[in-house]
């Protein structure tokens, strides 16, 4: 088996192992048995995902000595609330759950924030397994120890800083994956290769087709290279009072654009990759770009399959949205800006003058 390990070692001797490659997930219960002593397991994943691997998780667990009880909830971000939370927190505890148990987190972003927040909080806190199986949570929010729900319609609203003790990433998992959540696992890399540094979006660039493809050798390394980014970022910058703020790079808009799509609702990653587009033409405007920037990053996220979204949205809706992200700074908005790759700084711009920009990337769209 081939598999890279991106470590992760923050202050105080706390840090975790971030295990990337086809199969891994075989050695799971081994490499859980060696980090803790305990050997209670509650497995939680959602409807979708629970039904592929789920059994197949819990026989590896059990060979290794764990007990396990599984934990389904209903697929769908709609789950991510302090409801649902408390349904697990009585579930883990009608099982008589202790802190001498794991919890196991398998699927993508929504049960690896709900199922970290619960674990997170139940007792007060017990040890946690990322086990992501998207592309999008393998590379971004099965690692940081950025656990929460949402609440009031706003993403994340609630929730803590609270580490895994391992992260699974086994690239097998991502064969059943639609083209989509592909393209939003591109977005983020995209995004992270921006944010770090020109070598890291050249390669990019330059491996997007092989990564199109799906080919092995090509999905490790970029996986790799962006958790390596990110762990990073997280040592640096635990707790987010500074240059994890980063890592938000085409989220102002994209959140916004999540918060206000129904019917059909925009995926995480197709967002984001949208507020890139915007902030850049916002960074034109306020901080000056290298020459050429903003049609390089057009262009990486073109080949790697993810072209400008057509659809248009009501301005003063999207402006309200981030007004009130949690990631504002009181009533005016917070940006994430680039001139060139791996040159960022944060920005904050009055509500009127966002709307401003806002209206004319939407009149932009109809031309």
């Amino acid at each position: 088996m081939t598999y890279s390990v991106v470590k992760l070692n923050l202050p105080g001797g706390r840090g975790y192992d971030i295990r990337i490659g086809a199969g891994v997930n075989a050695s799971l219960g081994e490499h859980i048995a060696a980090l803790t002593p305990h050997r209670s397991v509650a497995l939680i994943a959602d409807s979708n995902v629970a039904p592929l691997y789920a059994a197949d998780i819990a026989a590896g667990l059990e060979s290794s000595g764990f007990a396990v009880a599984q934990f389904m909830f209903e697929a769908g971000e709609e789950s991510k609330t302090i409801s649902q939370a408390e349904e697990l927190h009585a579930a883990l505890s009608s099982f008589r759950f202790g802190r001498d148990s794991v919890v196991v987190a398998l699927g993508g972003g929504v049960a690896g924030d709900l199922a970290g927040f619960v674990a997170a909080t139940y007792m007060r806190g017990v040890p946690f397994v990322q086990v992501p199986t998207t592309l999008l949570s393998m590379i971004d929010s099965s690692v940081g120890g950025k656990n929460g729900v949402n609440v009031a319609g706003v993403k994340n609203l609630v929730g803590t800083f609270a580490q895994p003790i391992y992260v699974s990433a086994d690239l097998d998992v991502l064969g059943t994956l639609p083209e989509l959540e592909w393209r939003c696992g591109f977005a983020e890399m995209a995004k992270s290769a921006i944010i770090d540094s020109a070598d890291f979006s050249a390669w990019l660039f330059d491996a997007a087709p092989a990564l199109v493809a799906h080919e092995g050798d090509a999905l490790r390394e970029a996986v790799a290279r962006t958790v390596a980014f990110k762990a990073r970022v997280v040592v640096a910058d635990e707790r987010e009072s500074s240059v994890r703020a980063c890592l938000n790079y085409g989220h102002t808009l994209g959140h916004a654009i999540e918060a206000v799509a129904d019917n059909p609702r925009v995926h995480h990653g197709i967002a984001v990759a949208e507020g890139m587009r915007f902030a850049t033409t916002v960074a034109e405007d306020v901080l000056g770009t290298t020459p050429g920037f903003a049609e390089a990053q057009d262009q990486l996220l073109t080949v790697l399959g993810i072209e400008p979204m057509e659809r248009r949205f009501d301005v003063d809706a999207l402006v309200d949205k981030m007004v009130h992200d949690k990631k504002a700074d009181g009533a005016n908005v917070r940006f994430v800006l680039v001139k060139a790759p791996g040159d960022w700084e944060l920005s904050t711009l009055e509500p009127d003058v966002v709307a401003g920009y806002v209206r004319k990337w939407m009149e932009a769209k109809e031309r």
